[in-house]
Formats: C-alpha cells, sequence, structure tokens
C-alpha cells in the first residue's frame, strides 16, 4: 500500500488553494473580457482587410494636407512603440503625445472623455490596429494613420480569431510600421517631407542594426522554447526560429485555469525551461506559482513593450532600450553564450 507523506499532502493542499485563488480573481473579468474579444475580432478582422491595402487611402484616413499652415503638426499616438517611431520620424517638425499613460496596460484602456477631446483635437492621429486599441470607434481624427497598413497579421488565439498586434516586436515589421508613418506624415505635411525621410532613414538603420544584434545573441543558444506571460511575441519567435509556449493563451486578461497552469509546468518540466517569463504591468503571479513547481524555476521579464512603468519612463527608458533588455533576459531562459 502507497502511503502519501503528510508534508507533500499539506503542500499539495497549499499549491491548489493558492491556484483557485488566482483563478478566483481571474473569473471576475471573464465575462467582460470575452465580450471584448467577441467584438474586438470583429472590428480587427475589418483593421485586417484594410491592412492588406497599400494604396495610400487606406494608410491615411482623412487625405488632405495642411501645407498652408503655420503650424508644427500635432500628433497623437496610441501606444508607447507607435509614439516613439513618431517621435524619431517628426523630429522638431512635430508635437507629438502619447496617449496612455505610464503604467497602464493598453488592451484593456478606456479613454476619459478629456482624452477623446485631447484626440479629436489634435491635425493627426497615429495608432497600430490589429485590435490593439479597441477604444478607436470612440474617437474621431481630422486625420488618421494606420501604423500596421500591409503587413499580414497573425492570430494569437485562432479559436477566438484573435489577431496578434505586436509587430513592434520584430525590427523588421518594425520598419514597415516607420515606412508607413513616414508616408502618412509626408501626405498630410509635404512641407517637411525632406524632414521626415531623412529621420526615418537614420531610424530605419538603427532597426537593422537591432536585427542583427539580435541574431547574434541568440545564434550560440541551446534551446528554442521559451514560456512568455501571454501570445505576444509570435512575430519575434517566427522572425529568430523560437518556439513560444505562454501561460495566458488569449490576451493577459483572460482567465488562465489550473488546468492550463499544470499544463505549462509539465511543458517547462519536458523542455527543461528553468525560466519563466512575466509582464512589467502584469501581476507576476501566475509565473511565480510555474516557477514555484519546476526545478531551479525563477520568472524574469519579458516585455511585450506595450507601454513603460512609470520608473521607466522617468528614467528616460527607449524602444531600442527594452528590446535589448527583453534579449538579455531571453539569452538566460535559452542558455545562449554571454
Amino acid at each position: 500500500m502507497l502511503i502519501t507523506p503528510p508534508l507533500y499532502v499539506g503542500r499539495k493542499k497549499v499549491f491548489l488553494l493558492h491556484l483557485m485563488i488566482l483563478v478566483l480573481f481571474s473569473l471576475i473579468g471573464q465575462t467582460l473580457y470575452a465580450q471584448e474579444q467577441w467584438s474586438n475580432a470583429r472590428s480587427t478582422s475589418l483593421l485586417g482587410l484594410e491592412s492588406t491595402n497599400d494604396s495610400q487611402e487606406s494608410l491615411v484616413n482623412g487625405s488632405n494636407n495642411i501645407s498652408n499652415s503655420s503650424h508644427k503638426l500635432i500628433v497623437v499616438s496610441s501606444i508607447f512603440p507607435i509614439d516613439e517611431f513618431v517621435k524619431k520620424i517628426g523630429g522638431d517638425k512635430i508635437v507629438s503625445s502619447l496617449i496612455i499613460p505610464a503604467g497602464i496596460e493598453p488592451h484593456d484602456f478606456d479613454p476619459t472623455i478629456s482624452q477623446i477631446q485631447t484626440i479629436s483635437s489634435a491635425d493627426v492621429q497615429i495608432y497600430n490596429g490589429l485590435g490593439i486599441e479597441n477604444w478607436l470607434t470612440k474617437v474621431e481624427s481630422t486625420h488618421k494613420i494606420d501604423a500596421s497598413n500591409g503587413i499580414s497579421a497573425s492570430f494569437s488565439d485562432k479559436r477566438n480569431m484573435t489577431l496578434d498586434p505586436h509587430v513592434w516586436l520584430d525590427p523588421l515589421l518594425a520598419k514597415k510600421q516607420v515606412e508607413n508613418i513616414r508616408d502618412g506624415l509626408n501626405l498630410i505635411d509635404p512641407n517637411n517631407k525632406d524632414a521626415y525621410n531623412s529621420n526615418a532613414k537614420s531610424f530605419l538603420a538603427e532597426l537593422d542594426e537591432l536585427d542583427k544584434s539580435i541574431r547574434t545573441q541568440l545564434e550560440s543558444c541551446k534551446k528554442k522554447d521559451f514560456i512568455s506571460f501571454h501570445n505576444s511575441f509570435s512575430y519575434f519567435a517566427k522572425r529568430y526560429g523560437l518556439t513560444q509556449h505562454s501561460i495566458s493563451e488569449s490576451g493577459p486578461e483572460a482567465e488562465v485555469t489550473p488546468a492550463r497552469l499544470a499544463e505549462i509546468i509539465n511543458v517547462a518540466k519536458n523542455l527543461n525551461l528553468d525560466v519563466i517569463y512575466s509582464e512589467e504591468l502584469m501581476d507576476p503571479r501566475y509565473a511565480q506559482v510555474i516557477a514555484q513547481e519546476i526545478p531551479n524555476g525563477k520568472v524574469l521579464v519579458l516585455s511585450p513593450i506595450e507601454g513603460l512603468t512609470k520608473n521607466e519612463q522617468d528614467a528616460g527608458i527607449r524602444y531600442i532600450d527594452k528590446m535589448h533588455e527583453n534579449i538579455r533576459n531571453l539569452s538566460l531562459g535559452l542558455e545562449c553564450n554571454q
């Protein structure tokens, strides 16, 4: 007769209780999240159709230029990486602002009336598209630039038909976004076309260097699999020959069940993974629970770069900095030569 030691039974009960508490918290928003995903799937499908059209009409909504205007172009950007690209291209020819404040996760962002008025009063609104800005339909702007125009989107969750909006994590797709923003600004503000083209050329070269650096750092890795918090690295993984597994198969606010946690624990054990990745704008407890159940488990940040924390913003952290930080942490999990 097999007798289970009392200490093991107690530990198992504590683990199960911990899982039940985490699931209880996630269930609070589950219904609302499911409704949002259905709504996003419909709207992002339309955005995806628009993004396959390379015409100027699909790139910029509202094509009248402001060549007779005496003021700098007032631009609002939806999320941090887009804001970064806009500032790199626009330079001192624009006045640029970011809509989503530091520390706010963009998937569940809802603009205030004041923020909607700020967006509506701007000359240009520039957005990522592909469903990450589910509040776009609430806002009207004189001009809108779709930064993901012409990019072939992947699904982060095929069952719910949810598109993966995180194209900026692939430096070569980020280049396409930069080109779209440049071309859109050129159409809207042709007087400053030379400056936009020159600035974009410099930043495109930076992205090429970033791509080369990533390839160099990842070529010596012993492992190809990693566990992220949610399915945000599909473009990145495809570009660099990696395999992404994720704790949450849908968006970051979706339910993570005990069965899913157990499944990821088994994945980590079977693949001999000892690093579980969390995100800076999300609760790390799911990752911590998994790390506690695998040999030598630890939690590091692998950022989808959807936004910055307040401390990062105050420190002047930029997109390129965040990408290099990701590669350093990913290299530890993949056991790459440093």
